[in-house]
């Protein structure tokens, strides 16, 4: 037959191996990658809102410790930087699947204008850290009455 075989579409097809490469393949689009016992690199969700008086950012930190979080303001930079501990292994457990990520984390956000950073105040309670950032006066709205004659 001159060197051309009969094509066979079942001779080489592995559905596990089809099956790995579509997981493998969504799990890239979802930001994971490899193997499922080490999870990604930690980045907190962070929300940051304003009023009339100020502006906040909202952090999400579940099982991080007071102790483990710092906030800094410093040449009109916002820091925020902790870090969530992983569980200590026990050696009669044995992970199926680790999701959650853990370790240090730092964002960082430029003041906005108008922030007062000399007056910034955070607080932290059940897993959520908020950064207020008072307006100066300068910053907030001002009512001003118009006169009719």
């Amino acid at each position: 037959m001159n060197g051309l075989q009969k094509w066979d579409p079942f001779r080489d097809w592995d559905p596990f191996r089809e099956l790995n490469e579509f997981s493998e393949r969504l799990g890239s689009l979802m930001g994971r990658r490899g193997d499922t016992t080490s999870p990604a690199p930690w980045m907190p969700a962070v929300d940051i809102v304003e009023d009339e008086k100020e502006f906040c950012v909202k952090a999400e930190l579940p099982e991080v410790r007071k102790e483990d979080v710092h906030v800094t303001v410093e040449n009109g930079v916002l820091t925020l930087h902790g870090e969530r501990k992983s569980e200590k292994e026990e050696k009669k457990q044995r992970y199926h699947r680790v999701e959650r990520s853990y370790g240090s984390f730092t964002r960082s956000f430029g003041l906005p204008q108008g922030a007062n950073a000399a007056k910034v105040r955070a607080e932290f309670k059940d897993g959520l850290l908020q950064v207020h950032l008072p307006k100066s006066e300068s910053a907030k709205p001002k009512q001003i009455e118009v006169k009719v004659d």
